[in-house]
């Protein structure tokens, strides 16, 4: 799990840009939550990458049908 710097740094963005994309949906995967810090899968970044950054309502949609294939 990543931090929301580490993840920022991952995707070659800043931290600020990084919240931008979060806050208004582009960015397609959702932290998870331990207690209170949000972080982010590294592999579910990768991914999201790789499908060409989907915003977050087509990028849940997608996952969603994935995982139920599998």
């Amino acid at each position: 799990l990543l931090s929301v710097d580490e993840a920022a740094a991952l995707l070659g963005i800043g931290r600020s840009h990084f919240y931008g994309l979060h806050s208004s949906g582009r960015l397609g995967p959702l932290p998870v939550h331990l207690g209170k810090r949000a972080l982010w899968r590294r592999e579910e970044l990768l991914r999201w990458v790789q499908a060409g950054c989907l915003g977050r309502e087509t990028w849940m949609t997608m996952s969603k049908d994935s995982r139920e294939r599998a």
